[in-house]
C-alpha cells in the first residue's frame, strides 16, 4: 500500500522529461500576483483522488499534478483515502478523518481528480469531500481555498464529475478556476512507467496547474477579505448555529 500521505516536494519526481519544451514550464513569477501581506512560502497544495484500483488512473493525474505543481514552486501533498470510512458510519475521531481534515486546514489550494463512474463523481471522492466539514469551530477549512478540478474516463470525454465537482467547490466556498482537465479514454494515455503520455491531455493538465498556482498566489493573503460578507457581519457563528439549531420557529 501507498504512503498515507506522498510528499513530493523533495523528491526527485520530474516533469520536466514529459514537456515539448521544458523550458517553457518555470516556477510562476509571482512578484506582481502575490498580496503585501503574503506569508512568502511555497503555496501549500491537497490533492485527492477518487479510485482505490492498483493501477488508478486518478491517482496516476493526482501524482503527475504533483509533479508539476512541485516543478512550478509549490509545497504539494497526496491523500491516500484507503482506509477512509464512510461519512456517517463512525465519528469524526476516526484517525483518517482526522489525517483528511488537517490536511484540509494546511491547505491553500486543492487539486480533486475522480474518475467518471455512472455517469458522477465516485463514491470514494465525493466520501472525501463530505468528510471535510464547512466549519470546525470559528475555522472555515475551505473558504477563500483555491480548487482545480479534473477528470478521467474509460470512455468518450465527458465532464460529468468536473462538472459535480465544481457545484460543491463552489458550495464549499472555494475559488474554483475556469480551467479544468478531462481525459478519455485513460486506460492508453499511460505508459508502461505509469506516466501520462505526452499529449494534449498532458498539456492541459500543465495549463490547470499553472493556472491554479497563479489564483493560489494571488487570492491566498487576500481571502479574508474576498469572503467577507454582510450577512456573517450581521449574525455571528454561533448566532447561526443557535438559530439552525432551533427546534421549531
Amino acid at each position: 500500500m501507498s504512503p498515507i500521505n506522498i510528499d513530493l516536494s523533495n523528491s526527485d519526481f520530474n516533469a520536466r522529461d514529459h514537456l515539448a519544451d521544458p523550458s517553457l514550464l518555470h516556477p510562476i513569477d509571482h512578484s506582481y500576483l502575490a498580496g503585501p501581506d503574503d506569508p512568502g512560502h511555497a503555496p501549500r497544495i491537497l490533492l485527492l483522488y477518487g479510485s482505490l484500483r492498483k493501477r488508478s488512473f486518478s491517482r496516476l493525474v493526482a501524482e503527475e499534478s504533483a509533479r508539476i505543481l512541485t516543478q512550478l514552486g509549490a509545497d504539494t501533498r497526496i491523500f491516500n483515502p484507503s482506509g477512509l470510512p464512510l461519512p456517517d458510519d463512525t465519528d469524526a475521531d476516526h484517525p483518517k478523518v482526522q489525517e483528511l481534515r488537517a490536511l484540509a486546514s494546511w491547505a491553500e489550494g486543492m487539486v480533486w481528480v475522480s474518475p467518471e463512474r455512472h455517469g458522477a463523481m465516485t463514491g470514494i471522492m465525493k466520501a472525501q469531500i463530505d468528510w471535510i466539514p464547512l466549519s470546525l469551530g470559528a475555522v472555515r477549512p475551505t473558504q477563500g481555498k483555491t480548487l482545480a478540478l479534473m477528470q478521467v474516463e474509460g470512455g468518450s470525454q465527458s465532464f460529468n464529475a468536473v462538472n459535480q465537482m465544481r457545484i460543491l467547490g463552489r458550495w464549499m466556498r472555494m475559488i474554483t478556476i475556469p480551467n479544468q482537465s478531462s481525459i478519455a479514454k485513460a486506460f492508453t494515455e499511460f505508459d508502461d512507467k505509469d506516466r501520462i503520455k505526452p499529449s494534449p491531455y498532458y498539456n492541459r493538465i500543465v495549463d490547470v496547474c499553472e493556472e491554479l498556482m497563479k489564483f493560489t498566489w494571488m487570492t491566498r493573503s487576500r481571502s479574508d477579505h474576498l469572503v467577507d460578507r454582510y450577512s456573517e457581519r450581521v449574525e455571528t457563528g454561533q448566532q447561526l448555529i443557535d438559530r439552525v439549531n432551533l427546534k421549531k420557529i
